[in-house]
């Protein structure tokens, strides 16, 4: 049996080799943890060494990026980039009547491009004008995209997670649940909200994307980039940009940075960058 140094060495190896995703040193209770699962969701009933021996053949694979990705998220999760949107990108194009496209580039279990859907409806109301939105979500977890799919969270009363210019009831539908304490309830997104998205798996290491040069407005990359190494960071920055149009914005998590992408760009808020000209690889 191996041991669990190279047990887990093997598995930063093959997560990378399928993802890019590279777990750093101090991962080791939460792979162990996780191949336990994962053994237990596969129903495999052999050793853990023979079960990546499987995943490196090519069966279980979605299990495996399934679990070891992570989906830490919330609704507005830093909020100065909505309030930036809906204050400063949106307003143009919803005056002109011209449809806006936007790409969140790590949807998790929907909560981020949800909240970039609610945000051009409550720019839409303010301005009493209409105009087309269109999102496209992708992540590489196939459970998340489900769930993201679905639309359906818990909300407790007391929560803090959506800021006072946006109220729930506009765009959730009450669920009841039996068993649930009175302070959390279940809402189901509404379907006008999730005709705006469109949700698909994509793992960002591919060497190329399925969209059209320059097809989006507006690119949220956010809290995913940590999960890479500085190189391949940059490679993703460089070929989600291909897919920006000119004056378009890119908005990155507040521990991330552009890169290469620095000379391209123009800064206006807090991890907030227009782009200005053609990335010369």
């Amino acid at each position: 049996m191996s041991s669990p140094i190279t047990l887990h060495n093997r598995v930063k190896e093959i997560l990378y080799s399928i993802t890019g995703i590279t777990l750093t040193q101090n991962k080791d209770i939460m792979i162990a943890n996780r191949l336990h699962k994962l053994q237990r969701d596969t129903n495999f009933t052999g050793s853990i060494e023979k079960l990546l021996d499987r995943i490196e053949e090519g069966s279980y694979v979605k299990e495996f990026i399934n679990s070891f990705t992570t989906n830490k998220t919330h609704f507005f999760r830093e909020d100065f980039h909505f309030v930036d949107l809906r204050d400063r990108v949106l307003p143009d194009f919803i005056k002109q009547s011209k449809e806006i496209k936007m790409y969140c580039s790590a949807s998790s279990t929907g909560e981020e491009p949800y909240s970039m859907a609610m945000t051009a409806l409550c720019a839409q109301e303010a301005l009493k004008q209409k105009t087309k939105v269109s999102i496209i979500a992708t992540d590489i977890d196939t459970n998340v995209l489900q769930y993201a799919a679905n639309g359906v969270y818990r909300y407790s009363k007391s929560s803090k997670e959506f800021p006072e210019w946006i109220k729930p009831q506009k765009y959730f539908q009450k669920r009841v649940k039996k068993n649930f304490n009175d302070e959390e309830i279940l809402i189901k997104i509404k379907t006008e909200i999730q005709k705006m998205l469109t949700f698909q798996i994509m793992n960002l290491n591919d060497s190329s994307y399925p969209f059209l040069e320059e097809e989006f407005d507006v690119i949220f990359c956010r809290n995913v980039l940590i999960y890479f190494s500085n190189e391949d960071q940059n490679n993703i920055l460089k070929k989600l940009f291909i897919h920006l149009k000119m004056g378009g914005t890119l908005y990155l998590g507040h521990s991330e940075n552009p890169h290469d992408l620095g000379d391209y760009t123009k800064r206006v808020g807090q991890n907030i960058f227009i782009k200005t000209k053609e990335l010369t690889w």
